[in-house]
């Protein structure tokens, strides 16, 4: 049962990671791919929708987590605290910059929100894969589970590392470099004209950073964490996960250059599901690693809730996670197409 919870936690955070992973992705690529006033209307249209929605994914997944390994949430909350709390004051600005930007017309207004959104939306990215460097890399857990992790140190690796060290800045870098893809063939997706064909070469041109580091970062990662290369030998069927991975990141790109935004797009999503998949996959049965001492680690075992807890608890997720996804597939069917440039409404 610990081992489906734990299932279900990692398909909660991909499918938040894909789902607002393009409207972070776009907040990040907004200045760069609008021009114009119109242009970043268009953008903001794209994702006005959808993305509070999306964040119900993060809260379900937190909450989840809290239920399924309350250890896990314990540990993990108390020692990443001064980051979570950036997290979440980033978050929040995000969402007023984009409630508040066309509350009043001014040449300062307008373009103050536009610089908070797009700057808020790519922090939010590098520390999101900041966190999931921490989690590979493992956190100095004591015997009573428990870790406190200063900012940064002097970025080098070791049981005195900070949140940021030079491997958690690479994956953060990785994760910036995937969403602002993603969000740019979302862009092209639901625009047109001269805003597509920029959201086209934006992810374009940032495919190839994204491929060096997707390289790079799985080199470093199987050095730094043993137990992935041990996960993968134990058993070898899990490699159809990074084969998911490197197929979408492939298709990604010969889509877009096909001009299939559509087919670009779920490529886009079939890349980031592979990819965190693949992380879950390798990190089994650890939950949270301690680079001090493996003994020490949180696992699907001893992090866990009681069994009785976990199979009542399942009874309830199952009806509640079919209404979410229903709400889901009718919110984007009824927002499926092209954004109208020529609307005056602020999405």
């Amino acid at each position: 049962m610990e081992t489906v919870w734990f299932c279900l936690v990692a398909v909660m955070i991909a499918m938040y990671v894909v789902l607002d992973g393009f409207d972070l992705g776009a907040g990040a690529v907004h200045l760069f791919v609008a021009r114009t006033d119109a242009e970043r209307r268009a953008v903001l249209r794209s994702i006005g929708p959808v993305w509070d929605g999306n964040e119900v994914w993060l809260l379900a997944g937190g909450g989840t987590l809290y239920f399924a390994f309350p250890a896990l949430y314990a540990s993990s909350f108390s020692g990443f605290y001064l980051p979570l709390m950036m997290v979440l004051w980033l978050l929040i600005l995000r969402g007023i910059a984009i409630e508040f930007r066309d509350h009043v017309q001014s040449l300062v207004w307008q373009p103050l929100w536009d610089g908070v959104f797009s700057l808020a939306s790519a922090l939010l990215a590098i520390f999101f894969g900041a966190a999931l460097g921490n989690v590979v890399r493992g956190v100095p857990l004591d015997r009573a589970g428990t870790f406190f992790l200063p900012l940064w140190t002097d970025f080098t690796m070791g049981k005195d590392a900070g949140i940021l060290d030079w491997y958690t800045v690479l994956i953060a870098i990785a994760a910036l470099a995937t969403l602002a893809v993603h969000g740019a063939l979302w862009i092209a997706l639901k625009t047109e004209g001269e805003l597509e064909l920029r959201a086209r070469r934006i992810a374009a041109r940032a495919w190839w950073g994204l491929a060096a580091s997707v390289i790079l970062i799985t080199l470093v990662s199987f050095q730094i964490q043993p137990q992935l290369k041990a996960s993968f030998q134990a058993r070898p069927w899990g490699c159809v996960f990074p084969i998911l991975a490197l197929a979408g990141l492939v298709g990604a790109r010969l889509m877009n250059s096909r001009l299939q935004e559509l087919g670009a797009f779920l490529c886009s999503c079939l890349f980031i599901l592979g990819m965190l998949t693949s992380v879950a996959f390798g990190l089994f049965p650890y939950v949270l690693p301690s680079n001090s001492d493996p003994a020490l680690s949180l696992t699907v075992s001893n992090a866990a809730a009681p069994l009785y807890g976990l199979k009542v608890g399942l009874m309830w997720f199952i009806p509640g996670m079919l209404l979410a996804i229903g709400y889901f597939v009718y919110t984007y069917r009824s927002f499926s197409g092209k954004v109208n440039l020529d609307d005056e409404a602020p999405y």
